[in-house]
């Protein structure tokens, strides 16, 4: 039964010596110039201003919660559609439910105003 599993320990094996070999390849030949403006804290192109603590609006949870709805309803949609014939009337069902639970959460998106652009 274990030797089943012996290709898959191989491939792991290759695959973290090979990563290690590419990053000290990296590491040892890359040049190293380090000066103030490299080393300098980046976020968006000038220095923080406040504190990373901040509370943030809601309407970025919103929009998050509007490209999971989408992407999901996608995800799903093409494989269910493919096996259709197969599933039968328990897949319909099953993917009219779905469906309905999305299109609550957009629903409560629409409420909150995250389609609306300022």
């Amino acid at each position: 039964m274990l030797e089943n599993y012996l290709p898959i320990l191989v491939f792991i094996i290759f695959g973290l010596l090979f990563g290690m070999v590419f990053l000290a390849v990296g590491f040892l030949l890359a040049p190293s110039k380090p000066d103030a403006e490299k080393l300098s804290p980046y976020e968006c192109g000038f220095e923080a201003f406040e504190d990373s603590r901040m509370k943030f609006d809601v309407r970025y949870y919103l929009v998050a919660i509007l490209f999971i709805i989408f992407d999901l309803e996608i995800a799903f949609l093409f494989p269910w559609a493919i096996v259709l014939d197969d599933i039968g009337m328990f897949g319909i069902l099953a993917m009219a439910l779905f469906i309905g639970l999305l299109l609550i959460g957009f629903l409560y998106e629409w409420k909150k105003g995250a389609l609306e652009w300022e």
